[in-house]
């Protein structure tokens, strides 16, 4: 099982004083000479992106980050492969969808029923900002929460493409690239998947289930009620 791993990576430390703002190429080739530490900087740069990408594919948490690992293994192992031709990030996303597909049809192969315990920890596409009164968390998670939950929905080949253009903001040459599809493929995609999660979000907000009162906070209140009338 892998570790646990840290998504948002943004402020990147130096590594044995080297900078931080070393291009891919140059650091293929400093690893490749014997300065193994330096792929931490790769690691930090693309936790949050690979995350996402294979977070596309896959829903359980414990299953993502071992593709996670999985894949920044991989490509360890395959940096003589990398041939700077794209980016770096674009190669690994790649290996990673590859190691997602992978995972999937050995699921299939082995009819493996993943089940989210109840108390999980929540799979979160967007981090929250912590600095809000309650009131604007408890909001703001919720609607990550019907947000993730309509793009759960869509089917894979228009999620993988919603993700990689509208949250992480890859340009169009960027997906092309990491996909294997045509330009013209990306954008019909993107559109059919801004529309069906328009109408995935609106049938969602028009649920019955929305300000429900029921269960345990009826029955609080009915307590409360009762306690104040005596």
């Amino acid at each position: 099982m892998a570790r646990t791993l840290n998504y948002n990576c943004m402020k990147i430390r130096k590594i044995n004083a080297q900078p931080t703002q070393l291009d891919d190429e140059t650091l293929v080739r400093r690893i490749m000479a014997g300065e193994r530490e330096l792929f931490e900087l790769f690691v930090r740069r693309n936790n949050q992106t690979l995350y996402r990408v294979i977070r596309s594919y896959v829903k359980v948490q414990a299953e993502v980050e071992d593709i996670m690992q999985n894949t920044y293994l991989k490509a360890f192992d395959k940096l003589f492969q990398f041939k700077a031709e794209s980016a770096f990030s674009t190669w690994l996303i790649r290996i990673g969808i590859n190691e997602a597909l992978l995972r999937l049809k050995n699921m299939k192969k082995e009819n493996v029923i993943y089940f989210k315990p109840e108390g999980a920890e929540v799979d979160t596409i967007n981090s929250i900002p912590d600095k809000q009164n309650p009131e604007e968390l408890i909001i703001r998670h919720e609607s990550h929460r019907l947000l993730e939950q309509a793009i759960d929905q869509l089917p894979e080949r228009y999620r993988v493409v919603y993700v990689l253009k509208e949250i992480e903001g890859l340009t169009n040459q960027q997906v092309t690239e990491s996909l294997g599809l045509t330009d013209s493929n990306i954008k019909v995609r993107l559109h059919r998947a801004k529309t069906m999660l328009k109408e995935s979000l609106l049938k969602l907000s028009a649920t019955r289930e929305v300000y429900e009162f029921g269960n345990t906070r009826c029955d609080a209140m009915v307590s409360l009620v009762m306690r104040a009338i005596g």
